[in-house]
């Protein structure tokens, strides 16, 4: 995922990691030329940890990170040239929307991963979601169809140029043309 978006160019540009934890994706694009990075959380408990990592790597000066909910607030994070949605969309019912926010955040780039839209996938996220339904927890995974979640990002003037990934998580990576 993160080649793929090396390829497209990270040069000088700026990256917006929604969701982005502790920022290890930020960190490799940063690394490998990325001008500046901020993450946007919906978990506060993760920014002691996404400090020390750009400490570690001497980013520190290059590094943002805000708590915020784009789905609530578009406009609490800022636009950049690479928006990264890693293992986020499928947090939350409303994922063929976050990917529409986060690619009219996108000037030029989007990088998504998602659970592949398999059978046992399907199976393996309900067997996780039954299982926090039996430990009293709220949260709940979900599988958006791909194709689906592609075209949130085209109808914001995206197009695919990448699709990639392993036997359980698929990424597209989507450009702004012209």
């Amino acid at each position: 995922m993160v080649a793929s978006v090396v390829a497209a160019g990270v040069d000088g540009r700026s990256v917006l990691e929604i969701g982005g934890g502790v920022g290890a994706l930020q960190a490799e694009l940063l690394a490998a030329g990325a001008s500046r990075g901020e993450i946007v959380e919906l978990v506060a408990a993760y920014e002691p940890y996404v400090r020390e990592l750009a400490a570690e790597r001497g980013l520190t000066e290059r590094v943002s990170f805000l708590v915020a909910d784009v789905l609530e607030d578009p406009r609490s994070a800022s636009p950049a040239d690479v928006v990264v949605l890693n293992r986020v969309v499928c947090c939350s019912p409303d994922g063929v929307e976050l990917t529409s926010t986060a690619s009219r955040l996108a000037r030029r780039t989007l990088v998504l991963s998602y659970p592949r839209d398999r059978f046992w996938v399907r199976l393996g996220i309900g067997a996780i979601n039954l299982g926090q339904r039996l430990l009293g927890r709220s949260f709940r995974a979900f599988v958006h169809t791909p194709a689906v979640l592609r075209a949130a990002a085209e109808a914001e003037g995206l197009h695919l140029r990448e699709l990639g990934g392993g036997p359980l998580w698929e990424f597209s990576t989507m450009e702004r043309v012209g």
